[in-house]
Parts: structure tokens; C-alpha cells; sequence
């Protein structure tokens, strides 16, 4: 009979029954109890009453029954930590069997109980079972190690156990090995600082020599544990290289794709010269074609590898484009995803085929799939010229067959296809025009207004087409809205006469009866721009178009270096590198593939180029319309300057002398420099900047990384004149005024107090009422004298931002209350938001790139800096002051474009471009930040902090 009757049981009074089977003498009937009792445990009863007679029963040789109770003791120890120590004796007195399963067993419940009490018994049994003569013994004790690490990190380290895991690495049996690899990587996630797993070419050698011997899991934590090593040439990677290969032929893809991982990372550092080289691209592909026969959900993490893999280096699998043509019975998941690698791999070689079968697919049934198969072939046209022509045909065919998505997608595509080839396949627009009725989808609406407007001159009644799309402008969505209102003015200025009232209608219906203020804002600027000067008008509307180019959807290179390091994990599966999903920092730490060899890239800018690449060698990626990301995936990150250190002021942490010495004498010279502050742990600034010094020319964005400043730089934020906050007349003669600032993180508020009456005043005291950012004051305001008649005292007040919090209108209003002994006093002040900056607001590049966008665009908000004729370094340095921090800096088309970072004390990160065109006095700023009603508050700081 089958174990399913220990389930089934119901009666009442069963523990007291069971308590008796439990104590009872004969072995049966107790092993049966102890059935019962795990049976019930795992249907969700509770039976730890009965702990100490299941205990009792550990004093067995049967090896069954010992499993049962150890897993009995697992569960109800955390609940029951005074009755788990009872056991321990049978525990130490396991680790000493002869039976080696049962040493293990006991090594191995003992780590998972998770009781701190019983944490320090296990340290000497532990310590016998990494040492035991048997190899199984030795493996468990390694996965224990790494358990108790979790539960207790000191004890492990106090313990020397870290050492004992090393000396396994070197141990005659492979599977212990394994284990030892996999408990350090564990502990190693979790303290990313310790350099605990440190590989050297003589353990590389002993892990390689393990690999061949383990199981299947095992070898995966070698390789995964060989792929954060870094050679120290092209031979030893080679090498390496060479003794993993055979792991492609295995039968687990997991270990081929851990294989396949190394060998990506090592490739990056051989010449691409080498017969080796051209060898390992051979040896790669057939092991990824093997992947693909898998069962569907298998099939689809290895299409989701192979896509990194096929943008890394495409030429592994250019002749495999067959395997990716989709099956009838695959599913919708797999069908994309073989639809995007084949789009990919498409070379003047195959084109052919891969036409010919995505015409095939855009006659199917799944409309997910025939949309993507459509949109497949436009990419197919503008990735390889020679086959437009036969690509557009194959677009005209399809929106003859008049099915409705398939049209609209045809569209969409063809006006890709218009802006790659201008002037090449115009004479298609009359078939689009046909099919005008038909476009219910936004998109395609979209796409229609636009090769409308683009070709109005070429299109008889594109007056009247346009119009057609007028009449229920309202109903439009945004996207057909706005290029409804561009297609217009377009065909305005190409015939003016006729079009007049169109125009006219199509503004009055944007500015005046629209409430989306993108809309709002673009009708606006058209109705100046054709009021003030219809030529510039029309060199902005009608402007040449830059061609796009080959790949629109392409990941960033720097994460895709980052990725390929990845592969086979759940990072590769989501194309997000680990940070962007996994909760907390534990674990998170970036990985990047090592410098190509014999270029003179440096290793913090993989994706470099070398100069005089062949242009085929990295496809370009396309900036969306308005978008900084195109900008900044090449961001001019020069190595810092060499050369006389810049003279930065310096912020001294707590007692760490920064300079090496002297940071006393320079204290007291006191170069201008404030004396020091005494309980903030900070000190006075040990050098000052003369004002007209900015960063060296040569600089770029005057040490982008803070090397020469410190700890960071004092300049101090901005600080406003004082302006009155409260006259005499309203507070019975006292007199306020006052500004805020902002030094070395600490904010206040700077009072001037003047007693304009007749009568003295005393006892002050002063209260904010909520806030947006819950400001506060944070010490008494404290006027050690009485204040006579015209005596003035100025009082520095120091703030926090820990008070209740309450969104006020405006968002920076403070309202606060001032009390003496004539009367409370009540007044409201506009505070500067640059106060809130905090010294921490810059964002590391991938970070930036990744929030940039993840923010969605219509958060985004678009400011105009006018008369500020500064350059881009000093703009960058003026910022820099009040913690605004330059994250990078480019030059686009002689425009100088900032990439910036700031954070408030509320923890919201607002991110900047800023465009600054030399020798126009206007900069224009984008901001985007998740809390969009910030933006028009730190565009205010920035006008401030730059004029003044």
C-alpha cells in the first residue's frame, strides 16, 4: 500500500494517540507514527506538541526513520528554540557515525535550522565534517557553511570556515569542489567587497580539472565562478577557452549556456587574427541550433540568449538562418522571438529567403504575429538596401489583400521606408491614399498624416484628405493630434493660398479648445513662427531630415556587454541587467566584459569603437524624435586629465586627514574659509577656488568623476540677497527679512531682525506650518539679548526636513509664525529649491540611461534659460555648486548637450539635458522626473543659479 493512508485519517484526540504509537517500544509502530506525524505536519496541522517524542525517537540506526525526525525538527525548530537545543546531542553524536549518509544528514539539518541558539553548537561538528575522509561528508559541509553564513556572517568568520571553503577548492574530489565554488559565489553575493572567491591560474587549473568529473549542476557554479575571472592575456584565455569547449556538447542547455557565457566574455580578449578565433565561432553555433529543438519554454529562454548573442557577434550564426524560420505549432512567444533573430541575421545573402517566408507569415491567423511579420519585412528594406524595391512591392501585395491590420501596419512601415529612401518610392502614395478609410489604429492614422503632409506637393487633394481627418479632431488620440497639426502647417507653407483656413481652423482647434499641453504648446510656437517669419517658418518646418538608419531597437552597448556577462540567468531572459528587478543591493554588482586586445580602448568604455572600424562592425542605433537617448550612448567620457592638480575646495570628512598630512596648518592659515563648524563632523574648506577659476579647458566637464575634489566640492549653493518678509507696518515694528542657503548639507535660514518700535522685545520663537517638503526648524531661534529700539540682530536659524509634510500652492510656499512679547506674527516665503538639493544627486551613467527611460515621455517637461551667455564648463561648474552634477557631456552638431543628475531631500531624482548652442545667450532644458509638477520649481533654480 502506498503512503497516501497516512494522509487520509480525521479523527479526533489523534495527537494523544499518537503520543503513544511515538513512545511505544515496538520499531514499526513507532516509524509508522512518525509517518502520521509528518503526514499531518505537511497538510498544515499543527503537531508540535508532540516535539520532545519525536525527538526521542532520533536515538535511531535506521536511516528512514532518522530522515523523517531530522525533517520534523526542521520545521517546528524556529517555533520551538528551547526544545530544538534537545537535540542537539544526537546531532554532534551523528557527525560522528561510521555511516558517512548519516554524518552528512546530520551536517546538513543542522544548517538548515535556522535557530541562533543552536548556531554556535554546530561550529565543532561542522569543523570535523569539512575534514571528513568521505568526499560526500566534505560537499555537504561546503553548502552548510555558506547556510550559516546566512543565519550568523561573524560567527563564520571568527570560526575561520571562510579559509577551511578556500582549502576545498583544491580538494581530490570534483563534487566537493563544485560545492565549495557554489558556497563561496553564495557568500561572495552577499558581500560584494570581499574578494573571497580570489582566482589565480593555479586554481583556475584545478577547477578546469574538476569540471570534466562533476554533475551537471556543479559544473555550472565552475563556469559561472571562471566567468568572473579575468585573464591576465589572450593565451591564458585561450587556454581557458580551449578546456571549456567541450561543456557545449553537453545535454543540460544550462551548461552550454554557462559555456557559451565564458566563451563570449574570453573571445572579447583574442585577436580576431587568430585561426583559434575563427574555429570558436564555428564550434558556437551548433550547440545554440541543438538549443532550439528543446520543448517551447526551453526554446524561448535560448531564443532570448541567442538575441544578445546574435547583437554581440552576428557571424556565429549568419548561416543558421533556417533554424529561426517559424514552425506552424510554435507558440505566439516562440514566433516572435524567432521573427526578431531572424531580422537580425538578414545579410544581401539571405534576403531572399527571409522575404519570400515572412511574406508567408503575413498571411497567417495570429494578428500579434502577422503585425510583427509586416513590420519585419520594413525593417528588412531600410537594413538592406538591395532588397527595398522587392520589400515595398512585397508591402503593396499585402495592402492589396485589404485586410485591415495588415494595412495599417503596412503603413506604418512604408513611411520608415520613405524617410531612408527620400525620393525613391513616392509613386506608391496613391495606393496609400486608397486605403485612407480603412486606418482606425492611431499609428497608422499617424503615419498617413504624415506622408501626407511630407508629400502634400505631390498629392493633388491633400487639402481635402487632411481635412477629412479635421472633422473629429477631438476624438483623435494625442500622437494623431500633433502630426495632424504639423501635416498642416506643412502643406500651408508648400501652398499657401489654398490653405489658409485650414490652418487657421487646425490652430484655433489646437491652442484654444485643447487641453493637452504638448499640443497647446506646439500650436503656439507654429502661430508665432507663421506670424513673425513665415521663411525661418519654413526652414524649421520643412527642414531636411536626417536619414535613419539600420536598427531601431538595438540594446545600448554598454548593457549589452553587461548582459552577455549574464547570459543564462534571469537577466538575459528580461534584457535588464540585474539591478533593474532585483529588490534590495544585495548581490547587485555591475559585470563588464574585459578590454578587447591590442586596441587602445580602456576597459571603462567597452563599447568604444577602435578608429578606422568598418562601419559594419556595430550597427547604429536610432535616437527616437526628441529623445537624448541617441545622445548619450555615446557620451565623451575622456580619461581624466593628467597634468598641475586643479585647486578644489576640499570638504574634510569626521578626522580622516584627505591630504596626507598638514590638514591642521592649513586650518589655521584660515584662507578665507570659515572656522570650523564643530559638531557636524565636517571641517572648514582647506583651500578656496578664486572666482574666476573654472575647470581646466582641457578638462571636459572639470574632472567629471570628483578626482580632484574629495570628498566633493564646497562651493556652497547659491544664496539670494536678503529681501523683507515681513515689514514693521504689519508686525507692530519688528521687521524681517531674510534668505535661505545651503553650506556642506546643512540648510538655513539667514534672519535679519529689526526692532523699528519703541519698545524693546524679547522672547522670540518662530514655527513652520506643513510644508511640501516637510522643512522645520531645527534648533529654538535663540536671541540671546532683548532687542532694543532700532537695534538690528542677524540670526542664522538652522532647518531640517523632517517635519509634517503637506503639498502646498506653490509647491515652495512656507508659511510661518514668529511669536516676541507684543504679539504673534504671521508671514509667507517663497523658498529657493535648490536648498533641497542634496549633495548625493549624482547618478551613476547606466543608472541615468535606465531611469531616463524608464520615466515615461509625458513626464517630461521642456524650459527655455534665456540671456545667460555662459559656456558649457561653466555652466557645468556653476552647477555643480548648488548639486546639480554633470553626469556627461557631449557635443552634437556644435551644440553642447549636458546630461545632469540632482536628488532632494525627499529622495525625488530629477534628470536634465541641457542644450547649450556657443555663442547663443538661450539654453534649452528638458527635465524628466517622476513627480513632474517638480520641474517648474528646479527650472527656477537653474534660471537662478545661473544669473546670478
Amino acid at each position: 500500500m502506498t503512503d497516501s493512508k497516512y494522509f487520509t485519517t480525521t479523527k479526533k484526540g489523534e495527537i494523544f494517540e499518537l503520543k503513544a504509537e511515538l513512545n511505544s517500544d515496538k520499531k514499526e509502530k513507532k516509524k509508522e507514527a512518525v509517518k502520521k506525524v509528518i503526514a499531518s505536519m505537511t497538510v498544515g496541522k499543527d503537531v508540535s506538541a508532540l516535539f520532545p517524542d519525536v525527538v526521542n525517537c532520533m536515538q535511531t540506526d535506521n536511516l528512514e526513520l532518522k530522515k523523517l525526525v531530522y525533517l520534523y525538527l526542521m520545521n517546528y525548530a524556529k517555533s520551538q528554540p528551547d526544545m530544538a537545543i534537545m537535540a542537539v546531542n544526537t546531532f554532534v553524536k551523528d557527525c560522528e557515525d561510521p555511516n558517512p549518509l548519516i554524518r552528512a544528514l546530520a551536517v546538513r539539518t543542522m544548517g538548515c535550522i535556522r535557530v541562533d541558539k543552536i548556531t554556535e553548537y554546530l561550529c565543532e561538528p561542522l569543523r570535523k565534517c569539512l575534514k571528513d575522509e568521505d568526499p560526500y561528508v566534505r560537499k555537504t559541509a561546503a553548502v552548510c557553511v555558506a547556510k550559516l553564513h546566512d543565519i550568523n556572517a561573524q560567527l563564520v568568520e571568527d570560526q575561520g570556515f571562510l579559509d577551511t571553503l578556500k582549502d576545498l577548492i583544491s580538494d581530490s574530489n570534483p563534487m566537493v569542489v563544485a560545492n565549495a565554488v557554489a558556497a563561496l559565489s553564495e557568500i561572495a553575493e552577499s558581500h560584494p567587497s570581499s574578494n573571497l572567491l580570489d582566482l589565480n591560474p593555479q586554481s583556475i587549473n584545478k577547477l578546469l580539472t574538476a569540471l570534466n568529473e562533476c554533475t551537471e549542476w556543479g559544473q555550472i557554479f565552475i563556469l559561472d565562478c571562471l566567468a568572473n575571472y579575468m585573464p591576465k592575456d589572450d593565451r591564458e584565455a585561450q587556454s581557458i577557452c580551449e578546456r571549456v569547449t567541450p561543456r557545449l556538447s553537453h545535454a543540460n542547455s544550462a551548461v552550454v549556456l554557462s559555456a557559451v557565457k565564458v566563451l563570449m566574455k574570453f573571445m572579447e580578449m583574442l585577436s580576431k587574427d587568430l585561426d583559434y578565433y575563427g574555429t570558436l565561432l564555428k564550434k558556437l553555433a551548433p550547440p545554440l541550433v541543438t538549443l532550439l529543438s528543446a520543448e517551447p519554454e526551453l526554446q524561448y529562454v535560448a531564443l532570448r540568449n541567442i538575441n544578445l548573442i546574435v547583437q554581440k557577434r552576428p557571424e556565429i550564426l549568419k548561416h543558421e538562418m533556417k533554424v529561426f524560420f517559424v514552425k506552424y505549432n510554435d507558440p505566439i512567444y516562440v514566433k516572435l522571438e524567432k521573427l526578431d533573430i531572424m531580422i537580425r541575421l538578414a545579410s544581401q545573402a539571405n534576403i531572399a529567403q527571409v522575404l519570400a517566408e515572412l511574406k508567408e507569415y503575413a498571411t497567417e491567423v495570429d494578428v500579434d504575429f502577422v503585425r510583427k511579420a509586416v513590420r519585419a519585412i520594413g525593417r528588412c528594406a531600410i537594413k538592406v538596401e538591395q532588397s527595398a524595391e522587392r520589400c515595398v512591392s512585397t508591402l503593396l501585395d499585402l495592402i492589396q489583400t485589404k485586410v485591415n491590420y495588415v494595412v495599417q501596419e503596412a503603413i506604418v512601415v512604408i513611411k520608415d521606408i520613405f524617410r531612408k529612401y527620400p525620393n525613391k518610392y513616392e509613386s506608391v502614395i496613391a495606393t496609400l491614399c486608397e486605403n485612407l478609410d480603412s486606418l482606425d489604429e492611431p499609428e497608422a492614422r499617424a503615419a498617413m498624416i504624415w506622408i501626407v503632409g511630407e508629400y502634400a506637393e505631390r498629392i493633388d487633394n491633400a487639402d481635402e484628405l487632411l481635412e477629412s481627418f479635421l472633422e473629429g479632431f477631438h476624438d483623435e488620440s494625442t500622437q494623431v493630434q500633433l502630426q495632424l497639426l504639423t501635416a498642416i502647417v506643412k502643406l500651408f507653407l508648400k501652398k499657401p493660398t489654398e490653405t489658409q483656413e485650414l490652418v487657421q481652423q487646425v490652430l484655433s482647434l489646437a491652442t484654444q479648445d485643447s487641453d493637452n499641453p504638448d499640443l497647446r504648446d506646439r500650436g503656439y510656437i507654429y502661430w508665432r513662427l507663421l506670424s513673425t517669419d513665415p521663411v525661418a517658418a519654413k526652414e524649421v518646418v520643412l527642414a531636411e531630415k536626417p536619414l535613419i538608419s539600420e536598427e531601431t531597437d538595438l540594446i545600448e552597448p554598454t548593457l549589452l556587454d553587461e548582459l552577455i556577462c549574464y547570459i543564462g540567468t534571469l537577466a538575459s531572459v528580461y534584457h535588464k541587467p540585474p539591478s533593474a528587478f532585483v529588490e534590495g543591493s544585495r548581490g547587485i554588482v555591475h559585470k563588464s566584459l574585459p578590454p578587447r586586445t591590442g586596441s587602445s580602448e580602456s576597459a571603462e568604455s567597452p563599447d568604444a569603437a577602435p578608429s578606422g572600424a568598418p562601419p559594419s562592425e556595430q550597427p547604429a542605433v536610432i535616437p527616437t524624435q526628441g529623445d537624448l537617448l541617441g545622445d548619450l550612448l555615446n557620451l565623451d567620457l575622456g580619461p581624466p586629465v593628467s597634468g598641475p592638480p586643479v585647486a578644489t575646495s576640499s570638504v574634510q570628512m569626521g578626522a580622516v586627514d584627505l591630504l596626507g598630512g598638514g590638514l591642521d596648518s592649513l586650518l589655521r592659515s584660515d584662507v578665507g574659509g570659515s572656522p570650523a563648524m564643530s559638531g557636524t563632523g565636517f571641517t572648514a574648506p582647506s583651500t578656496v577656488m578664486p572666482a574666476n577659476l573654472g575647470p581646466p579647458p582641457s578638462s571636459g566637464l572639470g574632472d567629471l568623476f570628483d578626482l580632484a575634489g574629495g570628498v566633493g566640492t564646497l562651493s556652497g549653493s547659491h544664496v539670494a540677497p536678503k529681501t523683507v518678509w515681513l515689514p514693521a507696518m504689519k508686525a507692530k515694528g519688528l521687521e524681517i527679512s531674510g534668505t535661505f542657503s545651503r553650506q556642506v548639507g546643512a540648510i538655513s535660514m539667514d534672519l535679519l531682525l529689526t526692532n523699528k518700535a519703541l519698545q524693546v522685545m524679547s522672547d522670540f520663537a518662530i514655527q513652520f506650518n506643513r510644508n511640501s517638503f516637510g522643512l522645520a526648524p531645527a534648533a529654538p531661534l535663540q536671541i540671546h539679548a532683548p532687542l532694543a529700539p532700532n537695534q538690528t540682530v542677524e540670526i542664522s536659524l538652522p532647518l531640517n526636513t523632517v517635519g509634517s509634510v503637506m503639498k502646498m500652492d506653490p509647491l515652495n510656499n512656507l508659511q510661518v509664525a514668529v511669536k516676541n512679547n507684543i504679539d504673534v506674527f504671521y508671514f509667507s516665503t517663497l523658498y529657493p529649491l535648490h536648498i533641497l538639493f542634496v549633495e548625493d544627486g549624482k547618478m551613476e551613467r547606466q543608472m541615468f540611461l535606465a531611469t531616463w527611460k524608464d520615466i515615461p515621455n509625458e513626464n517630461e517637461a521642456q524650459f527655455h534659460i534665456k540671456d545667460c551667455p555662459l559656456s558649457a564648463d561653466a555652466v557645468s561648474s556653476k552647477l555643480q555648486g548648488s548639486n546639480i552634477f554633470t553626469v556627461a557631456k557631449r557635443n552634437v552638431e556644435g551644440q553642447d548637450m549636458l546630461y545632469q543628475s540632482l536628488k532632494l531631500t525627499n529622495g525625488i531624482w530629477v534628470l536634465a539635458e541641457l542644450r547649450i548652442q556657443p555663442g547663443s545667450p538661450t539654453f534649452a532644458l528638458s527635465l524628466k522626473c517622476r513627480a513632474p509638477e517638480v520641474s517648474q520649481y528646479v527650472y527656477q533654480a537653474y534660471e537662478t543659479i545661473l544669473k546670478n
